[in-house]
């Protein structure tokens, strides 16, 4: 027996050996398993290294997916050819500071009790420089940039900052306050430049992408879709604003917005918020827009507008039923025609309904201020419209936007009236001199003034106010209290009332409604 050998009482029973062989067995099978798994180890190494975790790779442009009309184009493309286009704006403006004012720091008093020394320490200090942050866009490469009036406004000093981070003083080219688009210039070339677009071609849903600086976080891009069009925000003269769910900040004003294809489709210019930052509702002044006051502002210092010379109100469904129109047809209501007008000689009247103005339908009065806005001095255009349930085509000539167009307001006592009916929640008084001071009316015009409106009325609800003239009773003068009276008693029971007022200096039909 040798040193390693088991005596023989010792020795276990021969199935003892069963065990220990499943173990191998299975221990095979295993290691069988993981190295199919993780692939066959190299020759030599017994324990196999760590593996490192899976590196995330950058994805390139070449597998980013397409979009669609954008000629193969993804929105890493557009990006990259849009950012360099887009330039930071400093502006600075110097102003005297009125803090200060109407505290003990202004007091004599105070002055005397403290010092005049040891209270200058802490006055504030008299002059003080204001700076605006905002964007722009190179549209030619010799140094043109397009941005927002408001961005500029008034500032003695504005410097641009490029992509590259070269900087440069700018000159104001020029400024239309009425759209908010103001032109700059600066001496470089060779710059990069973004295209324009056709922006009437836009469609809600489309994709665009917002450039700009928001907050001076430079080069920043945002991406959504259009998700209106013909917007009017109440922040300039001339709206036609392209609302986006693409996130615009303080600081995108002036900046790009483009479409899948990198083309300029508009000029980001406000938001709507109620925190200061991005709700999901932003503007942007279409390309169209801003492309021609650009070029009169580069061409002429100043902005030429058409005029027509027609007042105009939307034309809402009871209107339309008033004046014969099909519920289905959109148009823009005629209410009154200015005197020496385009329109005027052309043979406009008051209550013809416009559907389209220079080949383009026109459905709300935006829409058409905008158009005739925008046409060439001098050009013919064709206007279509309906006129007593028929149609109607005038050609005219368009002519230059008077400087200063007239703006009437609005006067007391005489004669008045208390007829029955819708009318009677309504009390006129013929005019005179004295509702004519009162008011702000003209001493000549002729008619009946309101002089109040019964609290929660019809007449109120439909917008009725103190100082309309009332010039029309379903479309028949009311010169004198007696017409206004005789009209008034022939009115159809329970049916709606069309009035024709005039209010400062404009002319507007109103329906009341039983």
């Amino acid at each position: 027996m040798n040193d390693f050998q088991i005596p023989t009482e010792q020795q276990p029973p021969r199935r003892s050996w069963i065990f220990p062989a499943l173990l191998l067995i299975a221990g095979v099978l295993i290691g069988v398993i993981l190295t199919s798994d993780l692939g066959w180890l190299p020759t030599g190494h017994a324990v196999p290294e760590p593996v490192p975790p899976p590196v995330a790779t950058p994805v390139s442009t070449a597998v980013q997916p397409t979009l669609p009309g954008a000629g193969g184009q993804s929105f890493v493309d557009v990006a990259k050819a849009v950012k360099p286009a887009v330039v930071n704006i400093f502006a600075t403006r110097n102003g005297s500071s009125e803090e200060g004012k109407g505290t003990p720091f202004e007091d004599p008093f105070f002055r005397r009790f403290f010092g005049e020394e040891w209270m200058k320490r802490f006055e504030a200090p008299k002059e003080r420089k204001e700076r605006g942050l905002g964007s722009g866009v190179i549209v030619d490469p010799n140094g043109l940039i397009i941005t927002n009036n408001h961005v500029v406004s008034k500032a003695d000093e504005i410097k641009v900052f490029l992509s590259d981070k070269r900087e440069f003083k700018a000159k104001l080219v020029g400024t239309d306050a009425k759209t908010d688009v103001a032109v700059l210039k600066i001496e470089a070339s060779g710059l990069p430049t973004v295209a324009w677009a056709d922006s009437d071609r836009l469609e809600v849903g489309e994709f665009v992408l917002a450039v700009g600086n928001p907050f001076g976080l430079t080069q920043t891009v945002t991406l959504g879709i259009v998700s209106a069009l013909g917007r009017a925000a109440g922040i300039a003269e001339y709206e036609d604003f392209i609302q986006t769910d693409a996130a615009i900040n303080p600081g995108n004003s002036g900046g790009a917005l483009v479409n899948v294809r990198g083309e300029l489709v508009g000029i980001n210019t406000a938001i709507y918020s109620q925190s200061g930052g991005n709700m999901g509702i932003g503007f942007a002044v279409p390309s169209n827009m801003a492309h021609s006051i650009m070029e009169q502002l580069v061409q002429h210092g100043k902005v030429v507008r058409g005029w027509l010379g027609v007042s105009i109100q939307e034309l809402t469904p009871e209107l339309s039923s008033q004046f014969g129109v099909p519920k289905d047809v959109k148009g823009v209501l005629v209410s009154d025609i200015m005197d020496d007008s385009p329109a005027k000689k052309a043979g406009f009247e008051r209550g013809d309904v416009i559907v389209e103005y220079d080949g383009k339908p026109m459905d709300s009065p935006a829409h058409l201020r905008n158009a005739v806005a925008q046409t060439v001095v001098g050009k013919k255009v064709t206007v279509k419209l309906i006129r007593e349930k028929k149609s109607k085509s005038i050609e005219l000539t368009i002519a230059e936007q008077p400087k200063n167009l007239a703006q009437a307001g609005g006067e007391e006592g005489g004669e008045s009236a208390a007829p029955a009916g819708l009318l009677s929640d309504i009390e006129v008084r013929e005019l005179n001199t004295e509702l004519a001071g009162r008011y702000g009316l003209k001493s000549s015009d002729r008619g009946v003034v309101v002089v109040r409106v019964k609290s929660g009325s019809p007449a109120e609800e439909a917008g009725v106010r103190e100082g309309d003239l009332v010039l029309e009773v379903n479309r028949k003068a009311v010169g004198t209290i007696k017409a206004y009276e005789h009209v008034a008693a022939n009115l159809p029971k329970d049916q709606a009332v069309l009035l024709l007022l005039r209010r400062q200096g404009r002319a507007i039909y109103l329906t009341l409604r039983p």
